[in-house]
């Protein structure tokens, strides 16, 4: 694991718009807190069973989990029974990942893979990708959403399925930021806030108790231009919840869940 400890955006941090930025993003000291900002504990209660009812539902039993973090939905998804393959684009992610499986008496196959080149780096076809975490907003080109859109629809077997989060930009665009912090972000006395927001960057301060301060600059995606690119890229029909809801006002969701099949439909003549 790297030892890196301080972030560096440069002197301008809001100037910061590039995707290969994440690597630097999640310096080891970083990462150490991460368990801290989202509270396993908390966050299986408030999120429940829904992704693994959704997978259930779909036949699921092969899972890639692109987007793994330190570990909490792959460990979740295994100790639900599914086969489940975990990758993540950042080294420090990945190591912190294992060792929380192996605290919790699982040994995970991990992998590190950058998204644009994910099937150079992972084998075999899945019933299900999942990307959770906001973790796709690291993507700040239009080409590099693309590809990675298409190289998830690639790793699916032909009836898959990709679950894919995203914070509720357009409020945050459109109204400004708010959050109840009751799905995703549940440790204790940690703060998540936008620090600054504009149509091209969402820079957002995690600060921790110990008064220690970290930052991620992430692409505002609005909530169509997301489902658009699923739709282009080939996903043939897009279910999205507002914090694990069907029915919502498009304010007051946190975050937002598309769940896109691959399954081919036929059009009705």
């Amino acid at each position: 694991m790297s030892a890196t400890m301080k972030q560096d955006f440069g002197a301008k941090p809001t100037e910061r718009r590039e995707t290969d930025n994440y690597r630097a993003e999640y310096v080891t000291s970083f990462v150490d807190k991460w368990d801290e900002l989202i509270d396993w504990e908390s966050r299986a209660r408030s999120e429940g069973d829904f992704f693994i009812q959704v997978l259930k539902e779909r036949g699921a039993k092969r899972v890639l989990d692109v987007a793994a973090g330190t570990g909490f939905h792959s460990v979740q998804l295994m100790e639900a029974g599914f086969d489940v393959v975990t990758a993540d684009g950042s080294p420090e992610m990945l190591a912190k990942a294992f060792e929380n499986g192996r605290k919790r008496g699982h040994i995970m196959r991990t992998t590190q893979a950058d998204w644009r080149w994910l099937n150079r780096d992972i084998y075999g076809r899945y019933d299900a990708v999942v990307c959770l975490g906001n973790s796709f907003t690291h993507l700040f080109r239009e080409n590099d959403r693309r590809k990675a859109l298409a190289e998830f629809y690639s790793a699916l077997n032909h009836d898959g399925v990709l679950l894919l989060d995203q914070r509720n930009y357009d409020a945050i665009l459109d109204h400004g930021y708010s959050s109840a912090h009751t799905y995703y972000y549940c440790g204790d006395n940690v703060s998540v806030a936008p620090e600054h927001v504009d149509e091209g960057l969402a820079r957002f301060q995690y600060a921790f108790p110990d008064k220690s301060t970290y930052h991620l600059n992430m692409f505002p995606l609005r909530k169509a231009y997301v489902r658009r690119l699923m739709r282009e890229v080939g996903f043939q029909t897009i279910d999205t919840y507002g914090d694990f809801k069907e029915t919502y006002h498009e304010a007051e969701p946190d975050f937002f869940i598309h769940v896109a099949c691959k399954k081919y439909v036929e059009e009705v003549r």
